[in-house]
């Protein structure tokens, strides 16, 4: 069995002084996950969401739903 290691990057729109996540997508569609992490402590822990949890994440921070 093979494993693929983590192809980390951050978004784009990620020049905000480093308050940034990390996420590792290309583990989604073998493994169902998608690794997120704290863009300053790459060597850290890093969540596993589901790919379902990771897209709901996105969607609600698209739509504002998230308080900030």
């Amino acid at each position: 069995m093979t494993t693929e290691s983590p192809r980390w990057f951050t978004s784009s729109y990620s020049e905000n002084g480093g308050a940034c996540v990390e996420v590792a997508v290309n583990l989604a569609a073998l493994h169902g996950i998608v690794p997120v992490r704290d863009s300053k402590d790459r060597s850290g822990p890093a969540l596993g969401l589901s790919a379902p949890a990771f897209a709901a994440l996105v969607a609600g921070v698209k739509a504002g739903e998230l308080g900030f």
